[in-house]
């Protein structure tokens, strides 16, 4: 009664398609949630798309998993872009329960210790407010009840976007930019590193480096979205094999 109280003084919009929500949705409406481009991922975590871009890169890597795949002229891209740049901090929390509880259902979490979001510098933080990836981390948090580490690394610059770098470029970016502040916090743990998109996995490849030096460091990688190829089947309609939606 509160919530459609609420719903109608300040009506709440989905995130994608800017639709009246609701009072039984969240963020994003029933209809695109069930278009979400889903990877998949959750069926192979040890050797998916994305998991293979840290192969060989990241010591001790174990999984990973992307809630969908980052289609950047495709509506489900909205979520990300509010998320990051348009101070919709609760989309990061929301995604990340519905990541949390779909992880949870295939097991995912039984070997993780705790998440750690990527942090970002001071200058970024004080122009967003927040962290995205740890909007994203808390609501797996509030999922799974899995701690969160804070000011277990700091990033000790910005260096500017990695949204228009080539591959070469991102790698440079981040390199070194990362610093182990408490090392016993993280030794001997297995963690899962959180971040909002993944690309060429330049970011997280330099905090795992980082990360590794406490001794005895696994890692995993969680993301909202997946700068990656996809397939749709038949005509793109992911409905039916969408484990968000109720049937």
């Amino acid at each position: 009664m509160i919530r459609e109280f609420f719903d109608l003084i300040a009506p709440r919009m989905c995130c994608i398609c800017g639709r009246r929500l609701d009072a039984s949705e969240h963020i994003i409406c029933t209809v695109c949630l069930a278009h979400l481009p889903l990877t998949g991922f959750l069926d192979h975590p040890y050797e998916n798309n994305m998991a293979k871009v840290f192969w060989g890169r990241v010591k001790d890597f174990q999984k990973a998993f992307a809630l969908m795949y980052h289609l950047s002229h495709a509506d489900s891209a909205k979520a990300v872009y509010q998320l990051k740049y348009a101070g919709f901090f609760d989309i990061g929390i929301e995604m990340g329960y519905l990541m949390g509880r779909m992880m949870s259902e295939k097991n995912f979490f039984a070997d993780i210790d705790a998440l750690l979001p990527v942090p970002l510098a001071k200058k970024r933080l004080k122009e967003r407010g927040y962290n995205q990836s740890a909007m994203i981390a808390l609501g797996i948090h509030d999922a799974t009840g899995l701690p969160i580490l804070k000011k277990v690394v700091r990033r000790k610059s910005f260096e500017g976007s990695q949204t228009t770098k080539s591959r070469l470029d991102r790698a440079e970016n981040v390199d070194a930019v990362f610093e182990l502040v408490k090392p016993s916090a993280v030794c001997g743990r297995h963690l899962l590193v959180i971040d909002d998109v993944v690309t060429t996995g330049a970011t997280i490849c330099a905090l795992a480096a980082q990360l590794q030096q406490a001794g005895g460091v696994r890692i995993s990688v969680a993301s909202l979205s997946y700068a990656g190829q996809w397939h749709a089947d038949g005509d793109g309609d992911f409905e039916e094999n969408n484990p968000a939606i109720e049937k």
